[in-house]
């Protein structure tokens, strides 16, 4: 073979080599170019889980807190609820709920359900809720639904005690008027988890009765 055939030969031969070469970077580079979005996407696309809250409320509550919802009844037809730490105490699923005040007395160190409790407010319970408001034990929070109408009967009494729970508008409640509160026994200052429409034409939601209302919170132990 002459010296120019073999020059083209190992010329050929050390093209085709570079080119080879040069394919696989590319290829190379490629796939880590590829590869690292990939990875970052993998890392940054692991399922994101919702956080669940108790009681369904909008954030979580902070350690050493209690975390409820309160609902008003709606007009006369759908009952009131309240949760607590996750436990359903009043609703109208459990069939534990009824027109006038609901309410629900909560151990305020432990979280404990103590008792639970619905008052006719148009029929006369009326000393019979005087009796109950008078005997909460201390440290005691206490939870309050409205339902159709909690406040027709209601006397001076009944209002003073309520009001010594931190509420600031029992002396207001009257006929059909919505309310929704949380306080507790002999709470020194006003409570700031409470609610309250007034029955008024002009404003009512529902014929003859205002909207529903909704207080959730987060609430320190030992409030009080």
């Amino acid at each position: 073979m002459r010296v120019s055939g073999v020059l083209r030969l190992l010329a050929l031969i050390f093209a085709l080599v570079a080119t080879w070469i040069f394919i696989r970077s590319y290829i190379s580079l490629t796939m880590k170019t590829i590869r690292l979005p990939r990875w970052l996407a993998g890392s940054d696309s692991k399922e994101i889980k919702a956080v669940k809250t108790k009681c369904g409320l909008s954030k979580p509550c902070p350690d050493n807190f209690f975390a409820f919802k309160i609902s008003s009844g709606a007009a006369n037809v759908v009952g009131p609820t309240m949760c607590f730490e996750n436990f359903v105490i009043m609703s109208p699923v459990k069939n534990n709920v009824g027109r006038g005040l609901n309410i629900a007395l909560v151990n305020g160190t432990t979280g404990t359900l103590l008792t639970q409790k619905c008052f006719d407010m148009y029929s006369g319970d009326v000393k019979l809720l005087v009796k109950f408001l008078k005997e909460i034990p201390e440290d005691t929070l206490v939870l309050v639904a409205s339902y159709d109408d909690p406040g027709t009967k209601m006397n001076k009494e009944t209002r003073k005690l309520l009001s010594s729970l931190g509420s600031s508008y029992a002396e207001q409640l009257g006929f059909r008027d919505s309310w929704v509160f949380l306080g507790a026994k002999n709470l020194k200052d006003k409570s700031p988890f409470e609610q309250f429409l007034k029955n008024h034409p002009d404003t009512n939601k529902y014929e003859g009765w205002p909207e529903l209302l909704e207080l959730e919170g987060c609430v320190p132990r030992k409030v009080f």
